[in-house]
């Protein structure tokens, strides 16, 4: 599991390796991730959009940005938490991916919570980050 905190909302990642849809032989690997946020500040959050830079095995970066996640933008009131489950295919056995998501407080300030960065990697294999 991987974590970060930012004003006091956290990011959980958990990641996992999709075998019965990937095909190794033509360079397909799937992983989905399940990520919750918790919000542990005193005011109440929305989540609108979403930032990844995903990086392969090879190096090549890919970016996307887009608005909430799994088509929902949720509002956390304190002590809510959100999880979700999506993916990610890569080319290469391997990966990592990082980003931020844009969040609206009360009195509709903007600010950015960290994603932590996590590592795609094939059961067995040792972890890329930490």
């Amino acid at each position: 599991m991987y974590r970060a905190v930012t004003r006091d909302i956290e990011v959980s990642v958990e990641p996992f390796y999709l075998a019965e849809r990937s095909d190794p032989s033509a360079g397909r690997f799937i992983w989905a991730y399940r990520i919750t946020i918790a919000n542990g500040s005193a005011q109440t959050v929305k989540l609108l959009s979403r930032y990844w830079r995903i990086t392969d095995g090879n190096g090549r970066v890919e970016e996307v940005r887009g608005p909430g996640v799994v088509g929902e933008q949720p509002e956390l009131d304190p002590g809510d938490s959100y999880q979700y489950t999506s993916g990610c295919p890569l080319t290469t056995p391997s990966g990592i991916m990082v980003g931020r998501y844009t969040m609206r407080g009360e009195g509709g300030a903007l600010f950015d919570i960290d994603i932590p960065a996590f590592s795609l990697d094939l059961p067995g294999q040792a972890r890329t980050v930490n």
